[in-house]
Formats: C-alpha cells, sequence, structure tokens
C-alpha cells in the first residue's frame, strides 16, 4: 500500500480519477451502442481575482495523457504558455465521445491548477520587473505535486525554484539560501554564514545570510556583511509578521547602513507572505523575493469542457455557444476575437489563429517546447501587457 494518498499515472490513464456520472454515461452510451462524433471546447468563461488575462499552462501533461489513451483523437490547442483571457477556447477535441468521456475531470484538472499557478508567478514577475523572483511554495502543497508546481511557477516567470525534484524536472539548479535551522544549530548568524560559504557557496551557489534569526536585522546585516566582505552576495531578511513593523523603512534602514560601509554590492531579498501586492510595496528597496503560498497556492482557473459540435453539426448546451471556432490573436496587443471555423477571416496583418494542431489520430504531431523555451515566451508576452 502507497504511503501517499494519490492516483497512480496508470488509476488515471485508466480513467479512475474521472467523475462518477461520466463512468455511468460510458455504461449507458455502450448499452445503448451509440457512438457520437463530437468536438469539445476547452474554455475559462471567467478568470478569477479581477485578472484580466491568464497564462495557458498543463498543456504538455495533457498532450501526454491523451496520447497515451492511444485513441482515434485529434487535437489543436494553444501553445503551452500562451496568453489568453476569458472566453478563449484553449483546446479542441474531435473523437468519438466513448474515448473522451472519462478523460474530463482529469483533463481539466492538468490545466486548471498548472494555470493559476503559472498565471499569478506572472504577474509576481511584473510586478518584480527585472528583480529576482524565486518560488518558495512547495512546501505549501502535497508532495507528490511538488515539480508540477514548480514547473508552473518558472514557466510563469519565476528565475528559478527551491524545491529539489522541481529543479530536476525543469533542468535548471535547486535555488535558495539558508533556514533559520542552520543558525540556530550552529548558534550564530556569522558563523552559520561562514560555513555556509566554507561549505556549500561557490560559483554557482552564491552565500546568501538570513539574518533575523537572532538579533536586529540591521545590525546583522552588518555583522556579516563585515566578516564576508565580497564574499556575502546578499542578505535575506524573513522576518515573522508580528515583528515587521514597517517592513519598508527596516528594509531601507538595512540598505542605507550597507551602503554607508561601502557595501553596496549586498544585495537584499525578502520572503515570508511575499505576495504580488507586497513586491510592489517593497521593490524600490528589495532586489529579490522568494515567494511562497501566494504562487503555490494560486486561484485556479475555471476551465470548462463542453460539447460544441455532434456528428458534424453545431451543438452546445444552453449557455455555450455552438461550433468550432477560431481564435484569433493580435500579435502586438494580445486581444482576442473568436469567430466559427465555417466563417472565419483574419481581422488583420497583426492577427494569427492561436490553435495549433497537436494529436492527430492519437499521435502527438507537434515538438514539445522545453520549459524554457515556454518561459520565453511566456516573459515575451508579458512585455506586452500594460
Amino acid at each position: 500500500m502507497s504511503i501517499l494518498h494519490i492516483a497512480s499515472e496508470a488509476e488515471i490513464l485508466a480513467g479512475k480519477t474521472t467523475d462518477a456520472y461520466f463512468q455511468r454515461t460510458v455504461r449507458i452510451l455502450r448499452k445503448r451502442k451509440l457512438h457520437r462524433h463530437v468536438t469539445v471546447e476547452i474554455r475559462a468563461a471567467s478568470l478569477p481575482e479581477g485578472w484580466n488575462w491568464a497564462v495557458l499552462a498543463g498543456i504538455e501533461e495533457s498532450l501526454r495523457l491523451l496520447a497515451r489513451l492511444k485513441r482515434k483523437l485529434t487535437v489543436e490547442c494553444a501553445p503551452e504558455g500562451t496568453v489568453f483571457r476569458a472566453g478563449d477556447p484553449v483546446m479542441h477535441i474531435s473523437g468519438d465521445y466513448l474515448d473522451l468521456c472519462v478523460y474530463e475531470t482529469p483533463l481539466l484538472g492538468l490545466l486548471c491548477q498548472a494555470s493559476g499557478i503559472a498565471t499569478t508567478a506572472a504577474r509576481c514577475r511584473k510586478a518584480a520587473g527585472e528583480k529576482q523572483l524565486l518560488s518558495f511554495g512547495a512546501r505549501r502543497m502535497h508532495p507528490a505535486i511538488s515539480p508540477m508546481i514548480e514547473r508552473a511557477a518558472f514557466i510563469g516567470g519565476c528565475d528559478g525554484v527551491a524545491c529539489v525534484a522541481g529543479a530536476k524536472l525543469i533542468r535548471e539548479p535547486a535555488r535558495g539560501t539558508m533556514p533559520h535551522a542552520l543558525v540556530l544549530c550552529v548558534g550564530d548568524t556569522v558563523e552559520a554564514t561562514r560555513a555556509y560559504h566554507d561549505i556549500i557557496g561557490g560559483p554557482k551557489i552564491p552565500t546568501i545570510s538570513l539574518i533575523d534569526t537572532f538579533n536586529d536585522e540591521k545590525f546583522e546585516a552588518i555583522r556579516v556583511a563585515e566578516a564576508l566582505g565580497k564574499e556575502l552576495a546578499a542578505v535575506r531578511v524573513d522576518t515573522p509578521a508580528s515583528r515587521r513593523g514597517d517592513f519598508v523603512r527596516l528594509l531601507q534602514e538595512i540598505r542605507w547602513e550597507l551602503d554607508l560601509r561601502g557595501y553596496r554590492h549586498v544585495k537584499i531579498l525578502v520572503s515570508g507572505g511575499i505576495s504580488e501586492e507586497k513586491i510592489v510595496q517593497f521593490r524600490e528597496v528589495a532586489d529579490g523575493f522568494g515567494v511562497g503560498t501566494h504562487i503555490s497556492n494560486a486561484p485556479t482557473i475555471d476551465f470548462a469542457l463542453d460539447i460544441v459540435e455532434m456528428d458534424g453539426k453545431p451543438l452546445a448546451k444552453r449557455g455555450k455557444r455552438s461550433g468550432v471556432k477560431v481564435w484569433w490573436q493580435n500579435k502586438e496587443t494580445l486581444e482576442s476575437v473568436i469567430q466559427p471555423v465555417s466563417s472565419s477571416k483574419s481581422p488583420g496583418k497583426d492577427w494569427e489563429p492561436v490553435l495549433k494542431p497537436a494529436i492527430r489520430d492519437g499521435k502527438l504531431a507537434t515538438k514539445l517546447p522545453g520549459p524554457q523555451e515556454i518561459r520565453a515566451r511566456v516573459l515575451k508576452q508579458l512585455a506586452k501587457l500594460v
């Protein structure tokens, strides 16, 4: 028996993570010998938190799931990392409904959560500008999904991730500083920082001192800077909320004292309850941010999967627009126009269709990009968003 309360890959592929009513639907359709060729559409009617854009993630897992089924399905979708808006159809899947029915639940789960995390990371990236942004949130979620969380955070715009398994997945070195436990075990901030530098620090792992464990942050920053000099890359301030007071002024004071003594090279990183709003508040003085729960516990994107065509004819439930659609996106403004495929026409020279062939007859028909390529795509688009 597994020690973890999670579904295995085999159980997901077998349709065991579906909702019961889909299993019952399959039984009924098979009993009645009803094979319907459908096209389904995945879209979000609205976005959470008042967002006016979001970042699509979870595409690689979704396509690998559908391809592993070895069913004669055809899929068109937006590339992972595409910025989309409410109402944009991010994926079309065509085939026998019996081949697709029980996979609605896991497909939506793959897309909804990853897209929420990637979007929140992207919003933090916009807020931080060029300053360092690290994902520290794996500890707030079930460990079995920590690699997915870190991947989504990275492609959304984080510069690095802390979780070892997540870093391995994105083929990047794990990033981070030192825990309070190290300072407590060694017994002194300076000595803990020196030990970190001597044993761990190097060209690829900068020495960053955690300065809020025992004493006043300003004086601890001065102490470690004087002890390590040029070997100290940064100090991290993770002061508990109960002790923060006017946190901006605290950071300004640390910056002043370091600069006054010639330690302008020492950066200031902040962590602990950091959100998009707090990044905006602290960014004038902080050089980097470690963001945890705000990214890993991001609101999900409420995608829905709906039949829009059946046996070659437009058909959808009430409240949904029937028929297969073309999603046009302006290359410069990232605005969207949605048209019926039967009468679609380019809105102009700066517009292009977003959905691309992904699976043909059940087989992958596209090369899946790596996380660095996806992240670069996201950053390019973020630069165009106001």
